[in-house]
C-alpha cells in the first residue's frame, strides 16, 4: 500500500499541478508541500498541523480524506517523532478552562455596554438609597444634652460703657 506522501504526489501528479500551483491554490509553503510528499514530518511541529495540511490538499485532489488521515495517524505512530508531544494525551479540562470557553463565546459588543449599563443603575440605586437615609438622619442624633454648658455670668467682662468725653469738649445735648 502507498504511504500518504505517495498518495499526494500521484494525486497531484495526475491532475499535472505543480508543487508551486499547489502552493499557489491551498496559500501553503512549497516546503511543507515537499515534505508532506516525501513523508518527512519532522519538519511541522506537532501532528495537528500534518494532519490539517493532509485534509485539504486530500479535499483538493479530491481523495478519501477519512482514511488519509487514518493511514497518516498510523505512520505517525511508527515514527515516534510525536510521542511526547501528543495532543490526545492533554490534561483533563478543568473549571477555569470551561470558564474561559464560555467567555470566549459571548458576544462583547453586546454584553459589555449591558454591563455597564447595569453597574450604574446599580451604583444610582445605591446612591439614591445612601442619599435617603442621610436626609431622614438626625445630624445631632449621636450628642449627649448635657453636653454645653453656659459661662456663669461674673466670668464675663463687663460690656463697655460709652466713651468718656474729652476734657475741654462741650457735653453732648439731650434731645
Amino acid at each position: 500500500m502507498p504511504t500518504v506522501g505517495e498518495q499526494l504526489r500521484a494525486a497531484r501528479e495526475q491532475r499535472k499541478y505543480s508543487i508551486s500551483q499547489v502552493a499557489d491554490i491551498t496559500k501553503f509553503k512549497g516546503d511543507h508541500i515537499r515534505a508532506l510528499e516525501e513523508g518527512d514530518y519532522g519538519t511541522f511541529a506537532a501532528p495537528v498541523y500534518v494532519r490539517g495540511f493532509i485534509r485539504t490538499l486530500g479535499n483538493l485532489f479530491k481523495l478519501d480524506v477519512p482514511a488519509l488521515l487514518a493511514a497518516v495517524d498510523e505512520e505517525l505512530s511508527q515514527s515516534g517523532k510525536f510521542d511526547d508531544k501528543s495532543f490526545n494525551k492533554l490534561p483533563p479540562k478543568g473549571p477555569l478552562d470551561h470558564l474561559m470557553l464560555l467567555l470566549s463565546r459571548l458576544n462583547w459588543r453586546v454584553v459589555l455596554p449591558a454591563l455597564l449599563v447595569f453597574v450604574l443603575v446599580v451604583i444610582a440605586v445605591y446612591s439614591y438609597r445612601a442619599w435617603r437615609e442621610r436626609r431622614a438622619k438626625d445630624p445631632l442624633q449621636g450628642v449627649s444634652p448635657g453636653l454645653y454648658q453656659p459661662r456663669k455670668s461674673g466670668d464675663t467682662l463687663p460690656l463697655p460703657g460709652p466713651p468718656a468725653p474729652k476734657p475741654g469738649t462741650p457735653a453732648p445735648k439731650k434731645k
